[in-house]
């Protein structure tokens, strides 16, 4: 009989998770290249000024993720994924205010 059990494998983040530059790159399995670019596209923000000082939040540590899922599935570009993502997150912020009232 075939083992049907396949456990899921995760990292918890909150909102005061910080990450480095290559924990970044580890944690969503995306090349270096793809995160510059995505810096220079004004997709993230690491705080600190070089690459070796650079954190990352949790929240970038999503967009990321979200950005390859864009790339991947729909193939838009990163600018679309910029325009995407702000879309998102305004949608997010509609919903949150709408539950408060």
């Amino acid at each position: 009989m075939t083992d049907l059990f396949n456990p899921l494998t995760g990292t918890v983040l909150d909102e005061d998770t910080l990450c480095s530059f290559g924990d970044l790159c580890r944690l969503c399995g995306v090349p270096a290249d793809l995160v510059l670019e995505m810096i220079d596209e004004g997709l993230l923000c690491p705080q600190g000024t070089t690459p070796g000082e650079w954190r990352f939040t949790a929240i970038e540590i999503k967009r990321v993720q979200t950005t390859v899922h864009l790339q991947r599935d729909l193939r838009v570009n990163l600018p679309g994924c910029a325009l995407a993502l702000q879309l998102l997150e305004e949608l997010e912020e509609l919903r949150r205010l709408r539950r408060i009232r």
